[in-house]
């Protein structure tokens, strides 16, 4: 679940709240009772969890390199 933050528009108090995506944003400062807002904030980086990530998708083998060197001094 997402972590939103929210300021309060009288106070200035802000927090963060532990949120559906679906749940509707929250209206109440939880120290005044004041008006709040929902701050857009920057978000979470993705996170690959897993083996294979690397291995299969980023890594370049030792193989593949030394085919790259030979390809470029063929074609010059």
């Amino acid at each position: 679940m997402p972590t939103y933050e929210y300021e309060c528009m009288e106070c200035g108090y802000r927090f963060e709240e532990v949120q559906g995506i679906k749940d509707e944003p929250l209206k109440e400062c939880p120290k005044c009772g004041g008006m709040i807002r929902r701050l857009i904030g920057t978000g979470v980086g993705v996170l690959f969890k897993g083996k294979g990530f690397y291995h299969t998708d980023y890594k370049i083998n030792s193989n593949n390199s030394g085919d790259k060197k030979e390809k470029k001094k063929k074609s010059v």
